[in-house]
Parts: structure tokens; sequence; C-alpha cells
């Protein structure tokens, strides 16, 4: 069983920043693409970043140049910096990674960490 744990999300005032981590468990082949979505409310679940097994990084062009997706030195973890939050970046955020176990290649998620940028 694979399981993607997330953590360090919380409130901060618009200007500040945030550090999201995610660690994968469980029966791990290897792990190609991990990502970074969030949903705020009433709107649609949206990819913030990307990361390839390569260290390659996309990112959507709200967050270009405030967010920083790298992966682990462990490689089955991903962290995403957040500078510069503003309050539309309030959301859930959620980590994604295709894993391949060994029988299957699937993408998983995790169950999301809050992120409030308020004053």
């Amino acid at each position: 069983q694979v399981q993607l744990v997330e953590s360090g999300g919380g409130l901060v005032q618009p200007g500040g920043s945030l550090s999201l981590s995610c660690a994968a468990s469980g029966s791990i082949l290897s792990i190609y693409l991990m990502r970074w979505y969030r949903q705020a409310p009433g709107k649609q679940r949206e990819l913030v970043a990307a990361v390839s097994s390569g260290r390659t990084t996309n990112y959507a062009d709200s967050v270009k140049g405030r967010f920083t997706i790298a992966r682990g030195n462990a490689k089955n973890t991903v962290f995403l910096q957040m500078n510069s939050l503003k309050p539309e970046d309030t959301a859930v955020y959620y980590c994604n990674a295709e894993i391949n176990s060994g029988k299957s290649v699937m993408t998983y998620w995790g169950q999301g960490t809050q992120v409030t940028v308020s004053s």
C-alpha cells in the first residue's frame, strides 16, 4: 500500500512564506512525476507545480517566480517553497505522484493540507 502524507500548511500573512512537504511511503519501486495541486473553495482543482524524476520542473503561470518545487535527496519526497504569498493562494494543497509499485504504475494523492493567506 502506497501513501502520500503532506505537512507544512497553515496561516500566513500576505507577502509571507510557507514550505510544504510530501513524503511517499509503502511499496515503491520508483517515482516518476510528483506534483502539487490546489483547490480553493468553489473552484476546480488546479495544477500548481510538477517535477520529474530528472528534476525538470513546471509551474502554473500564477505562481512562477514565487513558488519552487523540488524533489528531496531521497527522491520519495517533494517540497513546495511558497514565497510572496497572496490571498488568492488560499486553498487546500494536495500532493500527487505517479508511482511504480513493481506491479503497476498508478497515481496517488495525499490527504491535503490547508494554506490560508490572510491578514
